[in-house]
């Protein structure tokens, strides 16, 4: 029994079974025989395998949630750990210029120590060498007073005057207290006749 085209298109469409030329409806139809299909025979597989799926997933979130407060705590930790070490760095560099004013007054108040006593050290050789300038003028002059006496004396006087006035040379430069007890030259050894 053999059916041609012809008799195929004795019958109406869609009255029946035959050949619908429509795509659009032809797909609706054929994925919903095919899911229904699935569902009735492949109904528990694809419920477990979306449950094992969405139980992955919320797994997966959990996770995602806990790695991001981790991270929030991690950074909150970091800025505590920021903060402490910025206060750190605060007083360290507060403390260094306090120590090195402290250091900078402690080198001024020494540099004026040092002045000082090497002002009063000058002052002190000052005073000693005019002191020992003073001794050596005094000491010539003396020295040269007594020789132009001891020749005019020699040249005029006698005996008697002679050894007067030895003795009130001897007289005078015996006081010791008056150069500060020391000798600043040494009396020549005259002969003084005695009467």
């Amino acid at each position: 029994m053999e059916i041609s085209m012809e008799q195929l298109m004795v019958f109406p469409l869609g009255e029946g079974f035959g050949f619908n030329g429509n795509i659009l409806e032809t797909n609706i139809i054929n994925l919903s025989v095919v899911i229904a299909i699935v569902v009735s025979f492949g109904g528990d597989a694809l419920r477990a395998l979306l449950e094992n799926r969405r139980e992955s997933i919320v797994m997966t979130l959990q996770q995602a949630d806990q790695r991001a407060k981790e991270a929030e705590q991690k950074l909150v930790d970091a800025k505590n750990r920021l903060e402490v070490a910025t206060r750190r760095g605060e007083e360290i560099r507060h403390q260094g210029k306090e120590t090195a004013e402290r250091e900078r007054l402690e080198s001024i108040a020494q540099t004026e120590k040092d002045l000082l006593r090497l002002e009063e050290g000058r002052e002190e050789v000052i005073q000693l060498r005019r002191q020992r300038a003073i001794g050596q003028v005094c000491q010539r002059v003396i020295t040269q007073a007594l020789s132009q006496v001891r020749k005019k004396l020699d040249s005029r006087l006698d005996p008697a005057f002679h050894k007067s006035v030895n003795y009130f040379i001897l007289v005078l430069f015996s006081n010791d207290a008056c150069w500060g007890g020391e000798k600043i030259f040494y009396l020549p050894s005259w002969n003084i006749p005695s009467n």
